[in-house]
């Protein structure tokens, strides 16, 4: 079972060449969470996707509409709203394990030289 992504739209991932666009290392982690929850049964796609369709109404109405477009931190704010609002997470946990995340070294990920997942 793989998700049923949208190949256009705002929900859509960022691609090039059909292939799927990851600027940063932690774009494709948060990606693979995503897809590797929903393939473990944790949410529907169609939970997540309104989850994010959610985040980006909010983005575009809201005063966040003052920052830069970036979807992948649309798409983890909208993976957080699904796991706090089943109660698999707290916000705490969630603020807890961002800032973990943020306090890694430079280099921690290890890059091939993709930018794309195959």
């Amino acid at each position: 079972m793989s998700a049923p992504l949208d190949i256009e739209g705002p929900t859509a991932p960022p691609r090039t060449n059909g292939e799927l666009l990851f600027s940063e290392p932690w774009e494709s982690r948060a990606f693979g969470m995503v897809v590797s929850l929903y393939e473990a049964g944790r949410f529907t796609w169609p939970e997540f996707r309104t989850a994010l369709v959610t985040r980006i109404q909010a983005w575009e109405t809201g005063p966040a509409r003052d920052e830069p477009w970036h979807y992948y931190r649309l798409w983890l704010a909208a993976l957080e709203d699904l796991l706090v609002g089943q109660g698999a997470v707290s916000t705490d946990e969630v603020t807890a394990r961002t800032r973990d995340l943020a306090q890694r070294p430079p280099g921690h990920d290890h890059r091939d030289g993709h930018d794309h997942m195959h």
